[in-house]
């Protein structure tokens, strides 16, 4: 099944095409990952997805119907968008910042109940910030803060879940535990993630569909031990290097060629460098 589509979908950013002529379905209940090279359209082509960007032609559709005609409470009851580096009022708790993510439920005749509270205290529950909801956002890691907004996201309740770069700025530990809990939400939730990720190893980690974009077109397309090849990475990324298996998990896993300071063990006593290779 698919949970959006476009058709021939021709985007532009500051008057300079940047997606043209796209077709492309994203599946249902999966995680799908956009991945490409910097100022390829990977961004630009997740705004247009949530309404944030008109496009110069084509259309998007949701659930059969062009996004484009929906009224824009409706879009918000359907998908959630997080967009890159979101910036929080000054003050703002995140108790008071996963509230906004009910304001799509809300109207003259239904105003807040149990119910947008029982979301909110599950979107926190969630994302393991109920001992912070008294917190100011401000005052928060980059982690916490970015589990927070993430949390606004998902108290929305939406069945599709849109991020940009949702690990930028985070260190490791923080990358993998906001991608561990979009991977939970997939599968004890069912929910359809697509997101933007420059690592392309944990995009082949956390992605049941990845997306290659070059030259304003999708590239490839498919399960990622499917797509991420040597030839696509040069290609996609002008970069060499080499496709091994993830020893973990089974995933592509991609060795880039550049130079370094490479150490190989050889045995107890005796370290080989390549300046003596």
């Amino acid at each position: 099944m698919t949970a959006l589509e476009t058709k021939d979908l021709t985007l532009a950013y500051r008057e300079k095409p940047v997606i043209n002529g796209l077709n492309l379905k994203l599946p249902k209940g999966e995680i799908t990952v956009f991945v490409g090279s910097n100022g390829c359209g990977k961004s630009t082509l997740l705004r247009s997805l949530a309404r944030l960007l008109k496009p110069l032609r084509g259309a998007i559709v949701l659930d059969g119907q062009k996004i484009s005609s929906m009224p824009t409470k409706e879009v918000a009851k359907r998908l959630a968008i997080l967009p890159q580096g979101p910036i929080a009022p000054e003050g703002l708790t995140v108790h008071q910042l996963v509230r906004q993510g009910r304001y799509p439920h809300q109207n003259w005749l239904k105003q807040w109940s149990q119910e947008d509270e029982k979301k909110v205290q599950k979107a926190l529950e969630d994302t393991n910030l109920t001992a912070f909801a008294d917190r100011s956002v401000d005052s928060l890691s980059g982690g916490q803060r970015q589990r927070a907004w993430i949390a606004m996201t998902l108290a929305q309740d939406t069945d599709i879940i849109l991020l940009d770069e949702p690990t930028t700025y985070l260190d490791m530990t923080h990358q993998i535990e906001i991608l561990d809990l979009l991977f939970d939400l997939n599968e004890e939730e069912n929910r359809t993630i697509i997101m933007v990720l420059h690592d392309l190893n944990l995009a082949c980690r956390y992605a049941h569909h990845i997306v290659a974009i070059k030259d304003q077109q999708v590239y490839a397309q498919g399960q990622p031990e499917h797509v991420i090849t040597e030839a696509l990475v040069k290609d996609v990324f002008q970069l060499n290097c080499e496709i091994v298996q993830d020893p973990l998990y089974g995933s592509p896993m991609c060795i880039p060629h550049g130079k370094g300071r490479r150490k190989i063990q050889m045995g107890a006593d005796e370290i080989v460098t390549p300046k003596s290779i």
